[in-house]
C-alpha cells in the first residue's frame, strides 16, 4: 500500500499574513486537511476545494476529536497515499502537540514535515507593542503553560526559580488560573508591583490588551470579562507598551470587512491599515457556456469601429479567446477602443494596445456622451453633445459596436446606441455564477458579531449572499454597515429591508475602498 506524506504546518496565531511561504506552499497541494480552532479560517480559502476539510476542533478544553483520534486520522489518511496538511494554530512545536503526532507518524512509518508557525507567544506580545527581550529590561524569557493545576503537590513547573530567575515570562492558556498564578509568582519572590499585560486575540481585529501588575491583574481580568484564548505577559518590559503599542494605533484597526468577490490589490489598502479582510465569494467568474456569438464577432473583427471592454474580466475573456481563434492585437488595427473605467483600461494596455476612450462617468448615459463626442470630434464637428442625445439625430449612423461584457448586463447602452443610428453586437465575454461553497464558516462570524462591514459589489454578490445564508440573511446584517458599488446593487440591497451606509459616486472598487476608509475613520479625525 502506497502511504502518504503529512505536513505538520504552523498557521500562526490569527493574523493571515504570518503564514509562513512554505506553509502556504503545503496548504496548497494538500488533499486532507486537518485544523484546529485557533487560527485564522481564511487561510482555508487557499485551499484546492476538492480537498477533504476535517475540523479537530481544540478549544477551552472542549476538543471535537481527542489528541488519539487525531493522530488516528493522519495515519489512516497517509495510509491511503494522500497529502495530508496537519494545520494548526501558531507553532506546532510550541505547546501544540505537534510532536506527540509526529511521533505518531514515526510509529506508522510515514513521511512527515514539520513547518514552523509564527507562536502567539511572540507574536501577541508584538501586536500589543511590548518586546519580550530588552537590553534595559529583560534579557531572559520563558514561556510557560498556565493551564496546569497549581494546585497541585507535584508540579512540572519549579516555581521558585521561575519567579526571580527570568527577567520576562510569558503564560499561554493561562486566563482560567490567572489567580492562582500570580500568586505563586508573588509567594516565590515576584514582586506585585511587576507590571503585566493580559493579551486576547493577539494579532487579530478584535485583539485587547489589558495592563495591570501582578497583585491587581487578576481582579482586571474578571472586571473587563477577559476570555480565552490569551497571553500573559510578565516582566519590565510591560512598560514599553505604551510608547510601542503600533497594531491598535491603526485607522482601521477593530474592522472585520467582508469581501463578496475574489481579492484584488485594491482591497490591501484596507489591510494595511489594519482592518482584516474576511473572504466569502458570493460569485465566481467563468467563461461562457457557448462561445458561438464571440467567435462571429472575432471572425469578423476587421469591420468594427469600435471595441468596448466595460471590466477586466471582459479583458481578460476576450483577449483569451482572440488568441484562442488564431488571431492576434494586430488584427485590432484600425479599431477605436473604450474601457470603462481606468483599471480596465491598464488591463488592456497590459497587451501593448493604446485605449482611445475612457469616459469620466462609468454608467451607460456618460459612457455614450463620451462616444458621441469623440466622433463628432473625429469628424472635425463641434455639435453640443446633449442636444445630439436628445434630438434623436442619428449622430452615430454608420458605425459599428463590439460590446464584449458580462452575460445579462443592463441593455441601456446597446439600446441608446441603437436609437443613435449605430449598430452594435453584444457578446457574452464571461458569467458571473454563484460558487458551489457553503456558508457555516461565515454563519459563524455573522453570528458571533465579528464582522463590521460587508461589501456587495453587484446585485449578484448580494442576491447569491442572500441564498447562501439561507433564513438568517437578513439578521446576520442587522448591525452590520453595507457598502456597495451602485445604485443598482444598492436598489438590491434595500429591496430586502436593507440599509446602505456606504456606496461611492464613482461606481469602482477603488472608490468603495476609499469611502470605506472616510466612513471608518469620520469619528477619528
Amino acid at each position: 500500500m502506497q502511504k502518504g506524506k503529512v505536513y505538520i504546518v504552523g498557521a500562526g496565531p490569527g493574523d493571515i499574513g504570518l503564514l509562513t511561504v512554505k506553509g502556504l506552499k503545503c496548504l496548497k497541494k494538500a488533499e486532507v486537511v486537518v485544523y484546529d480552532f485557533h487560527l485564522n479560517a481564511q487561510v482555508l480559502n487557499y485551499i484546492n476545494h476538492d480537498a477533504e476539510f476535517i475540523y479537530a476542533g481544540k478549544r477551552g478544553g472542549q476538543h471535537d476529536m481527542t489528541q488519539d483520534e487525531i493522530n488516528r486520522t493522519l495515519v489512516e489518511k497517509a495510509k491511503t497515499g494522500k497529502i495530508i496538511c496537519r494545520l494548526k494554530g501558531g507553532d506546532p512545536f510550541v505547546f501544540g502537540r505537534g510532536g506527540e503526532e509526529a511521533e505518531a507518524l514515526v510509529k506508522e512509518g510515514i513521511e512527515f514535515e514539520v513547518v514552523p508557525g509564527v507562536s502567539s507567544a511572540i507574536a501577541a506580545p508584538a501586536y500589543a507593542g511590548i518586546p519580550l527581550t530588552h537590553r534595559q529590561y529583560s534579557s531572559s524569557l520563558a514561556i510557560v503553560p498556565g493551564y496546569e493545576d497549581v494546585t497541585k503537590k507535584e508540579s512540572s513547573i519549579d516555581w521558585a526559580k521561575l519567579a526571580t530567575g527570568v527577567g520576562t515570562i510569558v503564560f499561554l492558556m493561562t486566563v482560567k488560573n490567572i489567580s492562582q498564578v500570580c500568586r505563586r509568582l508573588i509567594e516565590n519572590g515576584r514582586s506585585p508591583e511587576t507590571p503585566v499585560a493580559v493579551v486576547r486575540w493577539g494579532t487579530r481585529a478584535d485583539q485587547t490588551t489589558l495592563v495591570g501588575n501582578l497583585g491587581n491583574i487578576p481582579d482586571l481580568v474578571k472586571e473587563n470579562e477577559i476570555k480565552p484564548p490569551a497571553v500573559m505577559v510578565v516582566g519590565e518590559v510591560v512598560k514599553l507598551r505604551e510608547a510601542l503599542k503600533w497594531f491598535e494605533k491603526k485607522p482601521l484597526f477593530g474592522q472585520r470587512i467582508l469581501i463578496t468577490r475574489e481579492h484584488t490589490t485594491s482591497l490591501e489598502m484596507l489591510e494595511d491599515l489594519g482592518a482584516e479582510i474576511i473572504e466569502f465569494h458570493t460569485i465566481k467568474i467563468v467563461p461562457p457556456e457557448d462561445w458561438t456569438e464571440m467567435d462571429k464577432a472575432i471572425d469578423k473583427i476587421e469591420s468594427y469601429n469600435w471595441l468596448i471592454l466595460t471590466s477586466g474580466n471582459g479583458v481578460k475573456y476576450f483577449f483569451q479567446r482572440l488568441f484562442e481563434r488564431e488571431r492576434d492585437i494586430r488584427d485590432l488595427k484600425g479599431i477605436k477602443i473604450c474601457a470603462v473605467g481606468s483599471k480596465t483600461a491598464a488591463a488592456i494596455n497590459k497587451f501593448g494596445i493604446k485605449v482611445d476612450l475612457v469616459p469620466e462617468e462609468f454608467n451607460a448615459e456618460g459612457l455614450i456622451s463620451a462616444i458621441v463626442q469623440k466622433c463628432k470630434s473625429a469628424e472635425g464637428k463641434n455639435n453640443n453633445t446633449s442636444e445630439l442625445l436628445h434630438s434623436g439625430a442619428s449622430a452615430l449612423r454608420g458605425t459599428k459596436f463590439l460590446l464584449a461584457r458580462a452575460e445579462a448586463a443592463r441593455e441601456i447602452l446597446p439600446e441608446k446606441i441603437r436609437e443613435l443610428g449605430g449598430e452594435i453586437d453584444v457578446v457574452t465575454a464571461y458569467r458571473a455564477v454563484k460558487p458551489e461553497t457553503h456558508g457555516k464558516r461565515l454563519k459563524r462570524f455573522l453570528k458571533q458579531g465579528k464582522i463590521t462591514i460587508a461589501t456587495f459589489t453587484s446585485a449578484a454578490t448580494f442576491n447569491n449572499y442572500m441564498e447562501i445564508m439561507g433564513e438568517d440573511a437578513l439578521v446576520f446584517l442587522k448591525d452590520v454597515a453595507i457598502a456597495v458599488i451602485g445604485p443598482v446593487t444598492a436598489k438590491a440591497v434595500e429591496k430586502a429591508g436593507l440599509k446602505v451606509s456606504i456606496m461611492p459616486k464613482e461606481a469602482t472598487l477603488e472608490a468603495m475602498v476609499n469611502d470605506i476608509i472616510n466612513w471608518a475613520t469620520k469619528d477619528k479625525v
